[in-house]
């Protein structure tokens, strides 16, 4: 397992850790994740399709995202409080974390669109900028075909930018363009079983997968115990944080 390089993280505002998980506990997350996904699917309100699936398969409705798998699947929890993760989020942010919120993003094959350019810290709003570190842990190969992480290096010591939702997309928050084309974004192929970490300053995008295969991977926003998420840009559920240590 590679080890975490603090020099780096404070300079590029991202790591990519691979080798933290096996192949095999991978799998058996993405089975667990299935099923949730076929029953979420079965039972989603038409008024959130939009926000939920995946606008790149025409074909068939397939899921581009679930949210808050920490708080309802005892699986994705086990991962938030592995000792192996967090290890490296406690070297990261410093001892005493929780998880505040969580997502598993499907990217199917042939298809699964990209995600725009952003920063967490301007979704979440939280009392220190510091305090919030995101762990994607990668439940596939992340590749340039399918659609790994791209990062902003050094966006971390920036700002938080004002970001605007396109018409009809009041969820999909993005960096507007001229404060993009500033700034080049940087590929972050990432293992199976390995995990890409960000400072929730860092901007950070996805491409659209065109492979033929899966790009499914679990982020876990870890923050300090005494950060909240005090003015965030979208709502999110303040019961659901989980303390780990």
């Amino acid at each position: 397992m590679d080890a975490i390089d603090l020099g780096f993280w404070r300079h590029q505002g991202h790591l990519t850790v691979n080798g933290v998980f096996a192949a095999a506990e991978m799998d058996a997350v993405v089975r667990d994740i299935e099923q949730w996904g076929e029953a979420f699917l079965a039972e989603l309100p038409e008024g959130q399709r939009a926000w939920y699936l995946d606008g790149g398969v025409k074909a068939r409705a397939v899921l581009r995202k679930l949210d808050n798998p920490h708080a309802h699947r005892p699986v994705v929890q086990a991962l938030a409080r592995d000792p192996r993760l967090v290890g490296h989020v406690e070297a990261l942010l410093g001892p005493g974390v929780s998880v505040y919120f969580s997502q598993i993003f499907f990217k199917p094959p042939e298809g699964g669109g990209p995600k725009p350019a952003h920063q967490d810290n301007f979704y979440f709003g939280p009392t220190d900028i510091e305090g919030v570190a995101t762990a994607w842990i990668a439940l596939d190969d992340a590749t340039l075909e399918n659609g790994c992480l791209y990062f902003g290096d050094g966006t971390n010591l920036g700002p938080v930018y004002p970001h605007f939702a396109p018409e009809g997309e009041p969820f999909n928050l993005q960096l507007p363009k001229a404060v993009l084309d500033r700034q080049p974004m940087t590929p972050a192929p990432v293992r199976k079983g390995g995990v890409s970490f960000h400072h929730g300053n860092t901007f950070h995008q996805s491409g659209p997968n065109h492979s033929t295969k899966w790009r499914r991977a679990c982020a876990l926003h870890y923050v300090r115990n005494d950060v909240e998420f005090a003015s965030p840009a979208l709502p999110y559920d303040n019961g659901l944080k989980l303390r780990i240590t």
